[in-house]
């Protein structure tokens, strides 16, 4: 898979004109960070041994797309019979996918009605799939509790979203903020430095 290829059909459907709120990479792809990426990894990395195979993605995201064929499988490989974190790391991180939105397209699969709104028992046999056991009532209104950012009861698309990029995007003001209080700091040892020297 290239960097700029097209994407499977499949998740061709998260194709929307307002991709505005999709985060961008330098090269205007989608923004993917080593978090991100290492994150996914383990995730995959059933068998914890350094590498993703096309059993363990199919293993994962079978529970998600559980009609998905085998080419698009093979398609997110990169027509590799296994990747590397590292593997993962060059065909995400600079790639130029452009208009495409991955946290509605994940969206997609909790809301398979296109209600708007997760649907709960999806979310329950999702997890449930993951190995997380029986999930009971209580433990289901916990999790649309969490997610649920705007408290309407509800986990739409907004409170998804929210969900996983906010604590990212939290991360990202952080880093900004310690750069903007060193920035300072530095321009005036550099010019007491001067300063010293004159």
């Amino acid at each position: 898979m290239s960097k700029k290829s097209s994407i499977p059909r499949r998740m061709s459907a998260a194709l929307s004109s307002d991709t505005s709120k999709v985060r961008k990479n330098a090269k205007g792809g989608v923004l993917v960070t080593p978090d991100e990426i290492t994150s996914a990894f383990e995730f995959f990395d059933l068998d914890q041994t350094g590498k993703i195979t096309l059993s363990n993605l199919k293993k994962r995201l079978g529970v998600f797309y559980k009609n998905m064929p085998n080419k698009e499988f093979r398609f997110l490989m990169n027509n590799k019979s296994e990747m590397t974190v590292q593997d993962l790391q060059d065909l995400l991180a600079d790639n130029e996918i452009q208009n495409f939105d991955p946290v509605a397209e994940a969206f997609k699969v909790y809301d398979p009605h296109s209600t708007g709104y997760v649907d709960s028992e999806i979310l329950r046999n999702i997890f449930q799939s993951l190995g997380f056991g029986d999930i009971s009532d209580e433990d289901l209104g916990i999790l649309i509790e969490t997610g649920d950012v705007d408290k309407d009861g509800r986990v739409s698309l907004a409170d998804f979203r929210n969900m996983l990029e906010g604590p990212i995007a939290n991360e990202q003001k952080e880093e900004e903020k310690k750069v903007e209080e060193e920035a300072p700091e530095e321009t005036n040892k550099e010019e007491g430095g001067e300063e010293a020297a004159a």
